[in-house]
């Protein structure tokens, strides 16, 4: 039996899936964590900073799934050099057959400092999978923003493994292999009417964390599934003085593009 579902008509049927418990979900947290520790430190790199962290286990907070998507693991730490400096991570896992498959690990909260103790803050943009338990029960005639930004996130997940850690992207104009660190997706998400879905991307070069790529992943919808049909590069760093910006290569605002709720 699953612990804890978020389910609403508009997830039903998306796949079977594997079920898993709250007490397996957790063991599978502890157990990468402790693998990957050396002398009871856990070395995360957060790719929304470019920071390498240094951090203590301390447990598994909260365990959720989505039906279709997985399961949602929020774990808590703290600074290897401050016990009261506390971090958040949630471990996204997917069922293989009967494994689990860890697609990514993301900072959920991390540590602000008001006055002289350290206070957790919630980094924004939030993570999609947070998003469907605020949405109300119902169907859509359109796909819902979180789904097309899970649908970003399990492609760029899956390439990232594929390609030892990096996301690999040939550029068309330059003819360059981009080995590039996924960073997060912008808000908002939108649609061109009666056509395709599409979304903006941060992405830097690898060992190059100045260096940032705005990347547009383009969804056409098949039989109620996102399928990705283009990955554009909408804005590419130029190096002005000592500096990198980003300069725009193409626009669709000419489309009338609408938001996706």
């Amino acid at each position: 039996m699953v612990f804890f579902s978020f389910v609403t008509p508009s997830f039903v049927g998306y796949c079977q899936e594997t079920e898993f418990t709250k007490s397996e979900i957790q063991q599978a947290v502890q157990k990468y964590v402790s693998e990957k520790s050396h002398d009871g430190l856990f070395t995360f790199h957060d790719s929304i900073s470019g920071q390498d962290l240094s951090l203590v286990f301390e447990k598994v907070r909260i365990v959720r799934s989505l039906a279709g998507y997985g399961y949602f693991a929020t774990a808590q730490f703290h600074d290897q050099l401050d016990s009261t400096k506390p971090y958040e991570l949630d471990f996204w896992w997917k069922p293989k057959g009967n494994e689990l498959l860890l697609m990514d690990i993301r900072v959920y909260k991390f540590p602000k400092k008001e006055g002289d103790k350290w206070v957790l803050q919630t980094h924004y943009p939030i993570a999609w999978w947070w998003l469907p338990s605020t949405e109300h029960p119902g169907e859509y005639e359109q796909k819902r923003a979180w789904e097309v930004k899970a649908a970003i996130h399990e492609y760029v997940a899956q390439k990232m493994k594929e390609g030892g850690g990096v996301f690999h992207l040939k550029d068309p104009k330059t003819g360059k292999d981009l080995s590039l660190e996924f960073v997060e997706i912008h808000n908002p998400v939108r649609r061109i009417p009666g056509k395709q879905y599409f979304a903006c991307t941060d992405f830097r070069e690898k060992d190059e964390p100045q260096k940032y790529y705005d990347i547009d992943f383009w969804f056409d919808e098949k039989l109620g599934k996102l399928i990705v049909s283009d990955i554009k590069i909408h804005k590419e760093p130029v190096k002005e003085g000592d500096q990198w910006i980003q300069v725009e290569r193409y626009s669709f605002e000419k489309d009338h593009p609408q938001t996706v709720p």
